[in-house]
């Protein structure tokens, strides 16, 4: 997918076994190919030492900081000459300077929420510790097994090498960066990571009508909020599963996260089970029926169905798949009866314009006259409830959830094509947040700085004017990404994380418990 985290595209797809020596990437780019943390630069570059990459030095780094926040977070650009010069230079400028990204990475990007999130404490250990990052700097370098203690060292690299984006990875049995001092290879290997899904609407590219590639509007990520709906609550009903975040990819995509402590602990097969819980779409369309699935049908099938329902009256208005001879052509390849459908056939000669929606209730319509003698009516009803699936059931890149292994876009990076920040879109099972997401709307890099330089710090509560506002019985200095439009997606993602490290904190005093270890001394009285 071109625009998916998927580690088919952006990310090394290792199979189970790990190999410590290096391996290079490979000449075209590919990332799938990459096992190593070497950083590969293009032919005409030297290549870049990392122990030059990575300097511990503190006061370097608060200079770094500092003159980082002097630089004006919206430089100024030269007029276009004309209005075809624009685009391209704004483009440039907007969402490939290495200043306007540094900018992000030093006033706005939330480091100690995402560590609070994926460490499941405020305090250090070692499912941040030993957890793998990898950065995908401006010159297309791609380090693998880069590792942090903390979230100020964390920051401080990516405010050294301004990455265009970055991934996360598995927790490991050690930290990634020592991988290399084990004796045996076997010894280094993923212990936990969240499970994760990956949606991109080019995988509905057959049914959707609006876009193409990677353009994406209003009518098509209906496709998106869909899938939404039938997984997250699949997950928590079905599943029992409860901390799960959903985040736009920045283009045309959505990232699930789940982080209970079962789902990180879960291994691969488990994992691959999962997934394919919610794999009943296979093969092409070319291929004949695309869904087969067993009657009566299993809870979440029908309970889907029920989500489904009015989304493929509106797939049916807005996309319009049966319009075409193609797409009709497709409809009655997938009715069991010959004669209804050369029924319908009849009917659609005379009306060649005629709309998908009115296609569909011509099946019900002709089945009524009796035209057909043969007609089977269940097998009518189960052929339709198969068609509303193929057109509106997800579908999931399920390779990247099958394995710890894999990497995956972190929140709040910036898409580079779009310049769109990566914002949760919801979580807490809140399916009215997910229904009135919009994508367009979400903001752009240049946007926020922009914000956080015009803001006048006489809203949100600032009655001073001078960026601050009350805390209880003290001022405190605002946030920079409280100045802009990223502070409700900034507040969801914190309000997420506040709910994971409660469950952990009731989670280990339950362990604890169990294992009958009370007192400062572990001894009951």
């Amino acid at each position: 997918m071109a625009d998916s985290s998927s580690p088919r595209e952006a990310s090394p797809s290792q199979d189970e076994d790990l190999y410590l020596p290096d391996a290079p990437i490979a000449a075209n780019g590919d990332h799938d190919q990459a096992e190593d943390d070497a950083a590969t630069k293009p032919a005409d570059q030297a290549p870049v030492a990392l122990e030059d990459l990575f300097d511990d030095d503190d006061e370097e780094f608060d200079q770094l900081a500092s003159d980082a926040a002097n630089i004006p977070s919206s430089p100024p650009q030269s007029a276009p000459t004309s209005s075809e010069d624009a685009a391209p230079t704004i483009q440039q400028e907007s969402y490939s300077d290495t200043n306007v990204m540094q900018q992000f990475y030093a006033r706005l990007f939330p480091f100690r929420s995402l560590f609070q999130w994926l460490n499941h404490s405020a305090k250090p250990g070692p499912d941040f510790a030993n957890r793998e990052f990898a950065l995908t700097l401006s010159n297309d370098a791609y380090l693998r097994y880069q590792s942090y203690p903390t979230a100020d060292l964390l920051r401080k690299d990516i405010l050294r090498l301004v990455p265009s984006r970055f991934e996360i990875g598995p927790v490991y049995t050690t930290n990634p960066r020592d991988r290399k001092t084990l004796r045996k290879s076997s010894m280094f290997k993923p212990l936990s990571k969240e499970i994760v899904f990956d949606i991109d609407l080019t995988d509905y590219d057959d049914i959707r009508t609006c876009c193409t590639k990677a353009n994406i509007c209003a009518k098509c990520w209906s496709f998106a909020t869909m899938t939404i709906k039938v997984v997250d609550i699949a997950l928590r009903e079905d599943f029992g599963f409860e901390h799960i975040i959903w985040v736009y990819s920045g283009r045309r995509g959505v990232h699930a996260w789940i982080s209970d402590k079962e789902a990180r602990e879960l291994d691969d097969d488990k994992r691959k089970a999962i997934t394919g819980y919610f794999e009943i779409l296979k093969g092409g369309v070319q291929g004949g029926k695309r869904v087969n699935i067993k009657r009566p049908l299993h809870p979440h099938i029908a309970r889907s169905l029920d989500i489904l329902k009015p989304y493929f009256q509106q797939v049916l208005a807005e996309q319009e798949p049966f319009l075409s001879e193609t797409g009709q052509a497709r409809l009655l390849q997938l009715l069991p009866d010959k004669v209804l459908n050369e029924a319908l056939v009849k009917r659609w000669s005379s009306s060649p314009e005629r709309p998908s929606i009115k296609k569909w209730e011509d099946i019900d319509a002709l089945a009524k006259t009796g035209v057909s003698k043969t007609l089977d009516t269940k097998a009518l009803v189960e052929a339709k409830q198969d068609i509303l699936l193929e057109y509106t059931y997800p579908r999931l890149d399920v390779e990247v959830g099958r394995k710890r292994i894999h990497l995956l876009k972190s929140p709040f990076v910036v898409h580079p094509g779009t310049g769109r920040v990566c914002v949760p879109i919801t979580a807490g099972g809140d399916m009215k947040r997910a229904e009135a997401f919009d994508p367009l709307s979400v903001p752009k890099v240049t946007e926020l700085l922009a914000e956080v330089d015009q803001f006048g710090g006489t809203e949100d509560g600032d009655e001073q004017g001078n960026g601050y506002v009350e805390d209880g019985v003290t001022m405190r200095k605002l946030n920079d990404w409280e100045k802009t439009s990223l502070k409700p997606y900034v507040e969801l993602f914190d309000g997420f994380v506040r709910g994971l490290l409660k469950s952990e904190v009731v989670r280990v005093k339950r362990e604890r418990d169990e294992d009958g270890v009370t007192g400062a001394d572990g001894m009951e009285f």
